[in-house]
């Protein structure tokens, strides 16, 4: 039975305050960071109006704020932050140390190009540039993406089995400084569904007890690993990430029957006889879907695959999506300068590499530091990749879409 909900009106970045003041965690520590700062403007007045119980820590930096998400959570507290672009690369030292340390804490990401030349606007440079650092990585549509997913990110990162610290990642003004229609929760029913923090249980100094600092049951939380323990730490991350997989579909399932919401980790639209497609992340995938609807209408089987789960990448479910698509184009945000594509393109042709029968694949890097995907861009990379399917091969691997001559 769906729980009761209405409709407001709420930009990305206003979706990810309010479903967090709904959870109310105990500290949000944060800097403000354009177009991540209206977050925790909106954020300080929940405070200021005394609608949540949360320590607000207005710090000095991004790398102080992820340090004291850091601390808060050890001791036991819920901790939020939220950041972009140059702020989530202050934060790098202290992304590996939340992870490594098993953290649960949430963090929004208004995605935004990283300087220089100095640029404000979107594109996903910061957030591919933290894909390694052991943190869950969910990319939203939209700004009930952004709500729904902001409450479902504390059940994921709390699991029992997981304790991995998630990131909520979505286009900076795109999404975030952009009003849509969203679908909200009652904030008693936000609780129920959230419910308290779990943690899992260790050994302390004075036998078991729950993985945080505890003056009853006193531990010590990273410490020096040498040689003897830090690669048997690594690959206990390791299994956890790829385990957290099982569990995000199980909140999800959950999620659907109090918002009749379904969430996956991939969406196939209109693959199931495709003979070119798309594969991509973000806001664009609303403007990918209306053009193979056109295309759709003018007689070209053109499909669209769109991710919602980056790390832990969902292969298998890809694959699955893939079916037997001829040729397949990875659309993205973002640049690996001297690697043989950008990330998300290395990511799925290494997920295909050992699928029997696989693809062609072209790269199509786009967007990058705000500038538009027009639908005339989407038809034209569809046209590229129906002239692939006509030569049989790919020419050029990596192609720059909307450069100016």
């Amino acid at each position: 039975m769906s729980a009761k909900q209405k409709m407001t009106g709420l930009n990305g970045a206003e979706a990810s305050a309010f479903a967090t003041r709904q959870v109310d965690p105990d500290v949000v520590a944060a800097y403000p960071i354009t177009p991540q700062t209206i977050i925790v403007e909106r954020y300080s007045e929940y405070v200021a109006d005394g609608l949540v119980s949360s320590e607000f820590v207005a710090v000095e930096s991004e790398h102080s704020a992820m340090s004291a998400c850091v601390g808060a959570s050890a001791a036991g507290a819920r901790a939020f932050t939220a950041t972009a672009a140059n702020g989530l690369a202050l934060m790098w030292e202290i992304l590996y140390i939340a992870a490594g340390l098993r953290l649960p804490i949430i963090m929004a990401v208004a995605n935004r190009s990283l300087g220089g030349p100095i640029n404000i606007h979107n594109d996903h440079s910061d957030a591919m540039g933290a894909r390694d650092t052991g943190w869950i990585q969910i990319f939203c549509e939209n700004s009930q993406e952004v709500y729904d997913t902001s409450v479902e990110a504390w059940r994921i990162a709390e699991h029992p089995d997981i304790q991995i610290p998630v990131m909520i990642n979505f286009d900076g003004f795109t999404i975030s400084h952009t009003m849509e229609n969203v679908y909200i929760l009652e904030d008693a029913d936000v609780k129920k569904f959230v419910g308290k923090r779990n943690y899992m249980m260790t050994e302390g100094h004075k036998g078991e007890g729950e993985y945080r600092l505890n003056p009853d049951c006193p531990m010590t939380i990273g410490p020096l690993d040498l040689q003897d323990f830090y690669f048997e730490h690594k690959v206990q991350q390791m299994v956890a990430m790829n385990e957290s997989i099982n569990v995000i579909k199980k909140i999800d399932k959950e999620f659907e029957k109090i918002t009749g919401r379904k969430y996956e980790y991939v969406y196939p639209y209109k693959m199931e006889d495709a003979e070119v497609a798309i594969i991509g992340m973000g806001s664009m995938m609303g403007t990918i879907r209306e053009v193979v609807d056109e295309l759709r209408a003018e007689g070209v089987k053109a499909g669209m695959i769109k991710l919602r789960l980056f790390r832990p990448f969902p292969t298998e479910q890809i694959l699955k999506a893939i079916n037997n698509v001829s040729v397949l184009g990875v659309i993205e945000k973002a640049y690996s300068i001297g690697g043989p594509g950008a990330p998300l393109y290395m990511e799925v042709k290494t997920a295909l590499y050992d699928a029997k029968e696989k693809p062609l694949i072209a790269d199509y890097i786009t967007g990058l530091g705000g500038k538009d995907t027009s639908p005339m861009m989407i038809r034209d990379i569809f046209a590229k990749l129906l002239k692939v399917k006509e030569k049989g091969t790919v020419t050029d691997i990596v192609s720059y879409i909307g450069v100016s001559e």
